[in-house]
């Protein structure tokens, strides 16, 4: 091991890799409780999905152990599960339901696209065609995306339409009614105290600095569950079997016939467009982290290669019957432990394969639990915010209808469209007035070109 992942060069020994990533492990371990319940709701068996998910997240974090040494972990991630699942269920209205079978045919088309975009360095100017403050506007409404989609699935919020006829008149004179869409859920909904208890458990482990908080919030959460009566831990146990069943894996299961008849082309290039600069901001974050970039021509050489590692995850995972695999932020919790080289990353790999054998535990975990993560997960993600100069409004606009739209039209790739059309128009009418000399990047023009022209012939819900 010293000679093949270079332990003292990196200044680390193995045991220090083992702990460390041993504690990505239990940062992330979350995404095998999570991962299910969401795209299960969209129609996917969810024992498959936790296969998936285990397999993908301990296949891929391996591989990018040995290939690039790199201490970083992949899973499916999160943001763009909720994306998968949202489609599927907003498109049950119309003519052309988009199937669980052609979202994850989706996901593989999109994975191939990443793959010729790092091959071809396309994907190197992408990253610097488009400002920072759109970047971490994508992140903040990626964040309050899967807060609203926590929420729902709590109970905390229910969404729904009254009118109101009752207005007092005065500042609303001409107003006849008023139409209310989000409500707070009952309080004495078993699911939402839960979660209330699961947010208040992971709050208070978070501001401890315990290591997993996520994690030890769930599992904390379903023992509340389990003694308040709201899981039947025997109903659970019955028939599960301990040893997983690979005949329940959905491999391969793939529509692609389906998928250029529904014609959902925005869905692939979503996927893309999310998952590139997640994952360039997780990569190149996490490598400074580690020390990896203190000599930027070999750190990065080992980037580019956890880039061609992660491209090929997003089509493998996809091909085990998940949502878009993508590197974690959670893996600098292993860093900051000492985790220096890619021995952290196949302990955390190991540690995921090893979780194939824990279903019986994980199936017990209630909705309540998991809707706790999500929401946490959302205050994680909003940190991005402190980046964007809302100073400056040819930035601050198209970040705040990037953030908004996102979770007020239920639909990620809404809020990267308009973010990018009106800093393309902010910016050239600003360059034209005179008032400012702003870089629009000639990648740009073209994305907001093809934006515009599939609004105006595909329509919004295309």
């Amino acid at each position: 091991m010293e000679g093949f992942f270079r332990l003292k060069e990196n200044g680390t020994n193995v045991r220090t890799e083992i702990m460390a990533g041993l504690t990505t492990f239990m940062t992330m371990a979350y995404i095998l409780a999570v991962n299910p319940g969401i795209l299960g709701g969209a129609g996917l068996n969810v024992y498959s999905v936790f296969l998936a998910t285990a397999l993908a997240a301990g296949i891929f974090t391996i591989a990018m152990g040995l290939f690039v040494n790199f201490p970083v972990a992949l899973a499916p991630g999160m943001g763009l599960n909720a994306y998968f699942a949202t489609t599927v269920l907003a498109s049950k209205a119309t003519n052309s339901p988009i199937t669980p079978e052609m979202a994850l045919t989706a996901v593989f088309i999109s994975g191939i696209i990443f793959l010729i975009l790092t091959l071809t360095q396309i994907r190197q100017m992408l990253i610097t065609a488009v400002p920072d403050s759109l970047k971490h506007a994508i992140t903040v409404g990626i964040g309050l995306f899967i807060t609203i989609i926590g929420l729902k699935n709590s109970g905390l919020l229910t969404v729904g339409v009254e009118t109101v006829t009752d207005i007092p008149k005065g500042v609303f004179t001409d107003v006849l009614g008023f139409e209310t869409v989000f409500h707070m859920g009952s309080l004495e909904n078993p699911s939402v105290y839960l979660t209330l208890i699961g947010l208040l458990l992971i709050a208070v482990l978070m501001v401890l600095r315990v290591p997993g908080a996520i994690l030890w919030g769930i599992l904390g959460t379903t023992v509340v569950a389990i003694i308040t009566g709201n899981v039947n831990v025997g109903a659970a146990f019955e028939g599960q079997s301990w040893a997983p069943n690979f005949g329940e894996l959905n491999f391969w299961d793939f529509d692609f016939a389906g998928v250029w008849h529904t014609g959902i082309i925005s869905v692939i290039a979503t996927f893309t467009f999310v998952e590139l600069f997640d994952t360039f901001g997780t990569l190149v974050g996490t490598a400074n982290r580690a020390g990896i970039m203190k000599d930027p021509e070999k750190g990065k050489k080992r980037v580019g290669k956890a880039m061609f590692v992660d491209a090929i995850g997003v089509s493998g995972g996809a091909m085990l019957g998940t949502s878009t695999v993508t590197a974690y932020i959670e893996s600098s919790a292993g860093i900051a432990q000492g985790g220096r080289t890619g021995l952290t990353a196949v302990t955390t790999g190991v540690a995921f394969l090893a979780a194939l054998f824990l279903w019986p535990i994980i199936s017990l975990i209630p909705g309540s639990a998991t809707a706790a993560a999500l929401i946490i997960v959302g205050v994680l993600m909003m940190q991005s915010v402190k980046e964007i100069d809302f100073q400056d409004m040819v930035y601050a606009i198209p970040a705040f209808l990037t953030i908004a739209l996102m979770p007020f039209t239920y639909n990620i790739a809404n809020g990267i469209s308009f973010g990018i059309v009106t800093y393309v128009l902010l910016a050239a009418i600003a360059n034209l007035a005179g008032k400012a000399k702003y870089n629009i990047h000639w990648l740009m023009w073209i994305l907001a070109i093809l934006i515009i022209a599939r609004y105006a012939f595909i329509g919004s819900e295309g």
